[in-house]
């Protein structure tokens, strides 16, 4: 019966949290699986009302640690836990909260997957710039590496953002915030060579102007999707086995930047990241890089 009671509680707790506090129906399903899940081990323990110490909690976060759980979704199920407490609380069901003693597990912070200058190469030579397309594509993977700028930035941009007499370009990253970043005389090269072969035919032809730079085979604007689905298949056709992920060649530009002797607050500037520390983890990268110069060139090893 009490443990019937339980089940009643997390089902009027998820009734509350879609109707008052309007949550969607993916986090009501997130929270329903964690709590049912705390629910089983409360069962399995022979429990009739939710537990009260640290220690129990602690046990069965044990418990999904042993199953190699991930650390976010030890996260997930803490927050769940958490605010399901904080509503026992408030309807007088329970009062004591052992989830006050219980801390979020440390972020794991993964290193980002970038190229080596050999494989950035052989991805850049893989359009086919006698076409059309890979004319297009030939450019959008040259501004990527010459600037570092998010793929949501690339599709964005717009013909006025380009400032080729002083080698900038205009950028609107996250959260609408402007910034002019470098862009290299090749990449210029290359947008220079599509817009004059490319874009303005197809503008003209399609009849209707569009002042986005990079655009489709309609004359239409690219979406993010398709610039990484093209990306994929270029790593593909170049032999790239790594994991290509969407910030590939994000993370290619700020590591060859810094193994390259680049400060690390320019770097941050270019990407607009508004904490340094999220810049930081490409040292990682880099000092990887000077223990390898450093074992293949000294010569007392």
């Amino acid at each position: 019966m009490e443990k019937n009671k339980l089940q009643d509680q997390i089902d009027d707790y998820l009734r509350y949290s879609q109707i008052e506090r309007g949550l969607s129906s993916n986090t009501i399903t997130a929270y329903r699986q964690d709590l049912e899940e705390y629910l089983a081990f409360v069962k399995k323990e022979g429990m009739d009302s939710w537990p009260t110490e640290a220690s129990d909690v602690d046990a069965f976060l044990a418990r999904q640690y042993d199953l190699n759980k991930a650390t976010s979704s030890i996260s997930r199920l803490i927050s769940s836990m958490r605010k399901f407490y904080q509503w026992l609380a408030r309807q007088n069901i329970q009062k004591l909260n052992p989830m006050l003693e219980i801390d979020l597990p440390k972020k794991e912070r993964r290193l980002p997957v970038a190229l080596n200058q050999k494989e950035i190469n052989d991805l850049l030579a893989q359009p086919d710039i006698k076409r059309k397309l890979g004319l297009r594509d030939r450019a959008i993977l040259e501004t990527l590496y010459a600037t570092g700028m998010r793929v949501s930035e690339l599709i964005n941009l717009e013909l006025q953002d380009l400032h080729e007499d002083l080698g900038l370009v205009r950028v609107l990253g996250k959260g609408s915030k402007e910034r002019l970043i470098p862009i290299s005389s090749v990449a210029l090269h290359w947008i220079k060579q599509y817009q004059k072969e490319v874009r303005d035919p197809l503008i003209l032809k399609a009849g209707q102007n569009d002042e986005h730079i990079f655009l489709n085979s309609r004359a239409k604007q690219l979406t993010r999707q398709a610039i990484w689905q093209m990306i994929k298949k270029y790593c593909q056709s170049a032999g790239i086995t790594k994991d290509v992920t969407p910030h590939t060649l994000r993370h290619t530009f700020a590591t060859h930047l810094l193994e390259n002797g680049a400060d690390l607050r320019v770097v941050q500037e270019i990407l607009g990241h508004s904490d340094i520390s999220t810049t930081q983890i490409y040292t990682n990268l880099s000092q990887k890089h000077i223990l390898q110069v450093y074992q293949k060139t000294h010569p007392r090893l």
